[in-house]
C-alpha cells in the first residue's frame, strides 16, 4: 500500500519563493508576460499538461490531466497581484519571499500566488503518491483578475466544448471567528464605471469659479447623486432585482460570526458602518451589493490653485445574484441623465461578469465543507456569497457546472497593502483540502453527479 500524498511544505514556499520573485503588477504587461512563462513552467513540473493561451491582454494559462473516475475538477486561479505601493513602507523588498515569526511574507503569498503553489503542490502530492490523479483536473490561470477578468471568457467560451468539467472551485474569501475558513458557493459579480467630467480646453485660474463650469465639482455633485451620506445607493431601480435571503440562508447566516475585534485592530478602523455587528454584520456583507469609489483624477495636476480641464472617477460595483452588469450599467446612465447630468461622460470600463450562486445543497458543495474536518477537525462554515468578486459566473455559464470559493487568507493578510503575509500552514492546509476532496470525496461527488446526469 502506498503512503498517504503529503505536501512538503519546504518544496513549496521554494517554489512560491520563485514565483513572488517574478513581479506581476495587475496592469503592467510585460511583467505578467514574463510570470506567465513562469507559472505555465512550475505547472508542467508539477505533472500538468499545459497550454499558453495569449490573449490581447495577460496570457492565461491552462494545465489538465486526466484520472481514474470519469469526474473533472476545474480550479480557477489569477497570477496578477495588486501594486506594491511604496517599497518604504515594506520591511523588505515586496518581491522577495521573507520568512520572519512563523509567516511569509511577499507580495502575492496571500492573494493568488500563495493559493496556486498549495493546490499545484497538492497535485503533486497526489501524483507521487499513487502514479495518478483520482479524478482529472483541470487548472485555469489568468493574469487580469483584478482588471475585472476582460479576455478569460473567451478562453473558456473556446474551450467549453472540449471536455466536461463536473465543478469549479476557486480561492478567496475570508475566515470565521474560529479561523476555520469560509466555504462560497457563489460569488458576486462585478461592474467597473468611469464618470468623467470636462470643463474648458485649458486650465483657467481660479478666481473665475463664479463664472465658468468646475469639471471637479460637476463630478462630486454627480457622484452625490450616486450614492449619498446615508450609504444608500441612489441609482433608480438599482435595488429592484435585489432579493433579501430566505428562510434557510436568514438561519444560516445568524449562526456565522466573524472575528470582529481583531479586524478592527488589523484595519486600524473604530468600527463597522452603523456600528454593525453580529448577524447583522454577517448579513450586510453577504447579501447586499456594492458600490465603491476608487480613484479620483484631475487633469492637470498641480499643486496650485487653478480649475482643472477634466475630472474623472472610477466606481465598482459588487453585484448579487439577479443584478446584471449590463442592466446596471443603463440603469446609471439614465440616473445621471434623468438628474440632469447628462454631460457626464458614463463609461463601461473592460472587465464585468454577472454573480453566481449555486445551490448550498449540491453534492459538491456538501462534500467540499465536509473535506475541513480532517483538516480543521470540524466542517467548513458555509456562505452563498461574499464580500469579493470573481469570474466563477462564466465558469458556471459556459461549462454549466456547480461553482465554490475556499478562502486562503486571514483579515491581517494585508492582501491590497505593505507586508502582505501568510503561514505556510494556512497554505498547507488549503492544499490539503484539495488533498482531501480528491482522495476522500471526490469518488463520492462523482457518483452522485453521474446519478443525477443520467436519471
Amino acid at each position: 500500500m502506498s503512503a498517504p500524498a503529503h505536501i512538503l511544505v519546504d518544496q513549496l514556499v521554494d517554489r512560491l519563493r520563485l514565483l513572488c520573485a517574478s513581479p506581476s503588477t495587475s496592469g503592467q504587461m510585460h511583467q505578467l508576460q514574463t510570470t506567465a512563462r513562469v507559472v505555465a513552467n512550475l505547472m508542467h513540473r508539477v505533472g500538468l499538461d499545459v497550454k499558453m493561451e495569449r490573449t490581447s491582454g495577460a496570457p492565461v494559462i491552462l494545465g489538465w490531466r486526466m484520472g481514474r473516475h470519469p469526474f473533472t475538477l476545474l480550479l480557477y486561479h489569477h497570477y496578477d497581484v495588486a501594486p506594491p505601493g511604496p517599497w518604504r513602507d515594506w520591511q523588505h523588498e515586496p518581491f522577495q519571499l521573507a520568512e520572519r515569526e512563523g509567516k511569509i511574507y511577499g507580495r502575492g503569498v496571500a492573494h493568488g500566488k500563495g493559493p496556486l503553489m498549495a493546490h499545484l503542490q497538492a497535485i503533486q502530492a497526489l501524483l507521487k503518491a499513487e502514479g495518478t490523479l483520482p479524478h482529472g483536473v483541470i487548472v485555469v490561470v489568468e493574469g487580469e483578475h483584478l482588471l475585472g477578468s476582460p479576455h478569460l471568457e473567451a478562453v473558456i467560451r473556446r474551450y467549453a466544448s472540449t471536455g466536461e468539467v463536473h465543478a469549479c472551485l476557486g480561492s478567496g474569501g475570508e475566515r470565521d471567528s474560529t479561523g476555520r475558513p469560509f466555504c462560497y458557493h457563489g460569488s458576486k459579480g462585478l461592474l467597473q464605471v468611469r464618470l468623467t467630467a470636462k470643463g474648458a480646453a485649458v486650465p483657467l485660474p481660479s478666481g473665475l469659479s463664479a463664472s465658468v463650469t468646475n469639471p471637479l465639482w460637476r463630478l462630486v455633485w454627480a457622484l452625490s447623486e450616486v450614492k449619498g451620506a446615508d450609504e444608500d445607493i441612489r441609482i433608480s431601480g438599482f435595488y429592484d432585482r435585489v432579493e433579501g435571503p430566505g428562510r434557510n440562508e436568514r438561519s444560516l447566516l445568524r449562526q456565522v460570526r466573524f472575528n470582529e475585534a481583531e479586524r478592527l485592530a488589523a484595519w486600524g478602523i473604530p468600527g463597522f458602518l452603523f456600528d454593525m455587528s453580529g448577524a447583522a454584520l454577517v448579513r450586510t456583507e453577504v447579501t447586499l451589493p456594492t458600490c465603491n469609489l476608487s480613484s479620483l483624477h484631475v487633469e492637470p495636476v498641480h499643486t496650485t490653485a487653478g480649475i482643472p480641464t477634466t475630472a474623472s472617477a472610477q466606481l465598482d460595483f459588487h453585484l448579487v445574484p439577479k443584478q446584471e452588469p449590463e442592466e446596471v450599467f443603463d440603469l446609471l446612465r439614465k440616473h445621471l441623465e434623468a438628474r440632469l447630468f447628462s454631460d457626464i461622460v458614463v463609461e463601461k470600463l473592460p472587465g464585468s461578469y454577472a454573480p453566481v450562486q449555486s445551490r448550498g445543497d449540491e453534492p459538491f458543495i456538501q462534500h467540499l465543507a465536509a473535506a475541513g474536518t480532517p483538516v480543521y477537525g470540524g466542517p467548513l462554515p458555509v456562505l452563498p456569497l461574499g464580500t469579493f468578486s470573481q469570474p466563477l459566473s462564466l465558469l458556471s455559464r459556459y461549462l454549466n457546472a456547480p461553482v465554490a470559493s475556499l478562502a486562503v487568507a486571514r483579515h491581517d493578510s494585508q492582501e491590497h497593502g505593505p507586508n502582505e503575509h501568510l503561514s505556510p500552514e494556512d497554505l498547507v492546509n488549503h492544499g490539503q483540502l484539495l488533498l482531501e476532496l480528491m482522495t476522500t470525496t471526490s469518488t463520492s461527488v462523482q457518483e452522485v453527479v453521474m446519478q443525477e446526469e443520467h436519471a
